[in-house]
């Protein structure tokens, strides 16, 4: 499966921004989906997942309430909405698939889409 991420810019803390992931060559549902990210100097982290019959989903207590994954099958596409965010989101955010479940552990997405980038103004 090929992943193509977008949907990042700059925005005003409070704001929000939707990302997506539009899955190709594959069909998206066959697999767990999520988004990490990563800040300059910072280690990649894990932000939400979803699973792959898509009732599942996992956050990181960072964006937990604030930011919401979910899927569109017709798409072949998986979102993340943010809202409220934070200086602290900003980061470059990546989509990865698995075909098992790989929670919020990137060592087991073995798919990944370019990043997209997030920029967060006080």
């Amino acid at each position: 499966v090929q992943l193509q991420a977008s949907g990042g810019g700059l925005v005003q803390a409070g704001g929000s921004l939707r990302l997506s992931c539009a899955a190709s060559g594959r069909t998206v549902s066959n697999y767990a989906t999520a988004w990490f990210r990563r800040a300059p100097g910072n280690e990649r982290e894990g932000v939400a997942g979803i699973s792959r019959n898509g009732r599942s989903t996992y956050y990181a207590d960072s964006v937990r309430g604030r930011f919401t994954i979910y899927r569109d099958n017709a798409k072949n596409t998986v979102y993340l909405r943010m809202n409220n965010l934070k200086s602290e989101d900003t980061a470059v955010y990546y989509c990865a698939a698995a075909l098992s479940s790989g929670y919020l552990s990137d060592v087991v997405y073995g798919y990944w889409g370019q990043g997209t980038q997030v920029t967060v103004s006080s």
